[in-house]
């Protein structure tokens, strides 16, 4: 039986939610990552400030406890909300008194719980320089509704911000979260190495045609929407290259069923269940399961300027065998990515 031995990953993009999707969804993150960095849009409350960071690692860990995961095994990296009313104050604090690694911007309007997202990003140049100073990364949502511009050029509408940001804060972590086309994968790789990105897996084998193709496919359907086979194309190279500026943010995004099969669906892609089982036979596929360590468990932590490995394992690893399965149906009421199809490689 073939087997693929490799660090605990690193998922540098994740959504835990509250309430009893956390406690359904944490520990299956947990059960291959050494860390994760989870994204602070949560409602009924949001993560905006040390109080709320400190709150929400408390929910994440208790659910991990419940669920018999040992704590010394993942550890949750926490993230704020950066929002117009962000202050330095609140940066230091959430930094030094909630231990905060990073912020997160949602421009106003363009994703799940983005309601009352960041409108400027002048507006808040006090806000992102005190993030330069503490070390705080900053993580963005790489997307700008304008005016007259479909959803398909969202993406390139917002690169201008990011090349504004890197000029005027050289010293800033940038993360340009879950790239999606040719165009945001280049201004990457032209910007100083101060800026990076993550890629999904589900950006790694769907095209728009997987979405609104000759049927919608709801449980498909992410922000931002996947492109073309070139842009595809593009993604599979560098997420296979080692380059390090870019590297695994599973941006895995669970909604219930009822949110997603309606008038007015929710975008997000729940595939935490098999993301170590899908990256095996992407990069298989590709020949490039050497380049899978480098993507899923080192380049992130290098960028982040963590311990390789876990802070309290670094050796411990996962095991995955040639072992046929097929994804289910639902889980907790939640359809999974490429749910009913089979994976070659299970999470042994």
């Amino acid at each position: 039986m073939k087997t693929i031995t490799l660090p605990r990953f690193n998922d540098m993009h994740v959504h835990f939610r509250l309430g009893q999707m956390l406690k359904n969804v944490a520990p299956v993150t947990a059960s291959y990552c050494s860390r994760a960095v989870v994204m602070p849009n949560t409602l009924p409350r949001p993560i905006l400030n040390a109080d709320d960071v400190i709150w929400y690692r408390d929910e994440i860990n208790r659910a991990l406890e419940d669920a018999g995961v040992s704590l010394g095994h993942f550890t949750p990296l926490m993230t704020i909300k950066i929002r117009d009313d962000t202050t330095p104050k609140m940066i230091h604090s959430a930094v030094y008194a909630g231990g905060a690694i990073a912020g997160k911007v949602y421009p106003k309007g363009v994703t799940t719980n983005s309601g009352n997202g960041l409108t400027s990003f002048k507006g808040i140049g006090k806000t992102l320089s005190k993030m330069e100073d503490s070390g705080m990364v900053l993580l963005l949502h790489g997307e700008l509704d304008l005016e007259r511009t479909i959803q398909s050029e969202w993406e390139a509408a917002f690169l201008p911000q990011l090349e504004w940001l890197s000029a005027n804060f050289p010293n800033l972590g940038i993360v340009l979260e879950h790239v999606s086309s040719a165009e945001a994968v280049q201004a990457v790789l032209d910007l100083p190495d101060n800026v990076a990105a993550t890629i999904t897996v589900h950006h790694l084998v769907l095209t728009e045609n997987d979405v609104i193709g000759t049927k919608i496919r709801p449980h498909n359907a992410c922000r931002p929407m996947p492109k073309d086979f070139t842009d595809r194309d593009l993604l599979l190279e560098m997420a296979m290259s080692g380059n390090p500026k870019f590297f695994l943010g599973s941006d895995s995004a669970p909604h219930h069923r009822r949110s997603k099969e309606c008038a007015e669906g929710a975008c997000g892609i729940y595939t935490a269940p098999i993301l170590p089982s899908l990256l095996a036979e992407t990069f298989e596929e590709h020949g490039a399961l050497d380049k899978l360590e480098a993507f899923t468990s080192r380049n992130g932590a290098v960028f982040y300027d963590l311990p390789l490995g876990g802070e309290f394992f670094p050796a411990e690893t996962i095991m995955l065998v040639e072992d046929p399965w097929m994804v289910p149906d639902e889980v907790d009421g939640i359809v999974p990515f490429m749910a009913g199809q089979t994976m070659c490689y299970k999470l042994a």
